[in-house]
């Protein structure tokens, strides 16, 4: 398969998503339990205010999250989490109309609900097996969808995962769910593809799939990498500070450049600015 990249015809900006270069995705979680942000943007305006900052740092996405999918995590009802991410997108896009605002959900509820509210991109960490109703959805509306690789659920995802080839593995999970995604309707170019750091995979796992990450590019879409501070950084380079998960800004940004070099086009972080100064660079190397 060869789906390269393309904008939708008519959209609003979210061709930009799917250009050469870089697309930074800025890490918005209104919850009071992620891994790293978790209770930091609980109030409106505070992650109103977040999202303008990851804005004017570079960020050409704002993805929105309502229910944390860290290791061990349990999932929030439905209501919640609407109540959660509904007057964060609205109240972002009336800040500031030309953002793209990306809803990270597995519901199609609260998919159908944020995409009324202005969001063009759903991003499922379940890759449309969470809610058999979200792939009629994404169809329907011709927005962007984001399909992720996890193995088994956020509570137990981190309990002895294993594979035999674990790159084979995510390559053609990811290939089968973009066909899925197809034969329902979802346009060939608004697909996008993640494998899923840290969802399910050991230490060795996660390297092994950045190592590999050009496997994933050649089934022909934009690929998505989010490694953005998490637990196997802190293990290879034994972070421990006081700032928590935010001592894992290098290992991130070193990631970053790494899943470029390898193919990868959107990065999913919280250290907006320090990432995106490190992938102009990287570009302005491949470039020349």
């Amino acid at each position: 398969m060869n789906h390269g990249p393309t904008a939708v015809h008519g959209d609003t900006g979210v061709g930009r998503l799917t250009g050469p270069g870089p697309v930074l995705m800025g890490i918005l979680n209104v919850t009071p339990d992620s891994f790293s942000d978790g209770g930091d943007f609980l109030a409106v305006d505070t992650a109103i205010a977040q999202a303008g900052k990851m804005l004017d740092e570079g960020a050409q996405v704002i993805d929105v999250g309502g229910e944390s999918t860290r290791p061990g995590s349990d999932p929030v009802s439905p209501e919640e989490e609407l109540r959660r991410v509904i007057p964060v997108v609205r109240g972002i896009l009336e800040a500031r109309p030309e953002a793209i605002v990306s809803i990270d959900t597995y519901r199609a509820s609260t998919a159908e609900a944020a995409l009324d509210a202005g969001a063009l991109v759903v991003n499922d960490v379940t890759a449309l097996r969470g809610d058999l109703r979200m792939a009629d959805l994404i169809a329907d509306r011709g927005c962007r969808i984001v399909l992720m690789h996890m193995l088994g659920e956020p509570k137990t995802m981190q309990q002895d995962p294993r594979y035999e080839d674990v790159v084979r593995e995510v390559r053609d999970f990811l290939a089968s769910r973009a066909e899925r995604a197809i034969r329902a309707g979802v346009q060939e170019e608004n697909i996008i593809l993640d494998p899923g750091i840290g969802f399910g995979k050991t230490l060795q796992h996660n390297l092994q799939l950045l190592n590999g990450l050009g496997d994933l590019v050649k089934l022909g879409f934009p690929v998505l990498v989010g490694a953005s501070r998490k637990g196997f950084l802190g293990k290879l380079t034994g972070t421990k500070g006081s700032n928590g998960t935010r001592d894992r800004l290098f290992g991130t940004v070193a990631t970053s450049v790494i899943a470029y070099e390898r193919g990868a086009r959107l990065f999913r972080v919280h250290d907006v600015r320090a990432n995106k100064e490190a992938l102009e660079v990287a570009a302005a190397v491949q470039r020349a």
